[in-house]
């Protein structure tokens, strides 16, 4: 079977507060930078793995939270 590569990216849904991205804009801000408006933090998995399986599930399944995170999939080539 070939191998595919895949970056997974997983952020909070917008209607679902960070506090850790209120925190990083906070320091931003007193640091100088007071252009920021909003940080939203999230994780990024790099998968390498067979065709066949069903990476949408596991990124549905186990590397997020479907109640308060979104995952994205981005299929590298």
């Amino acid at each position: 079977m070939n191998k595919v590569k895949a970056r997974v990216y997983v952020t909070l849904k917008t209607s679902v507060l960070d506090p850790q991205g209120q925190t990083i804009r906070a320091a931003l801000k007193g640091l100088g930078h007071a252009g920021i408006e909003e940080v939203r933090q999230g994780k990024y998995f790099e998968i390498s793995y067979s065709e066949g399986e069903d990476l949408d599930a596991i990124a549905r399944e186990v590397l997020s939270n479907p109640v308060i995170e979104d995952y994205r999939i981005e299929t590298l080539a």
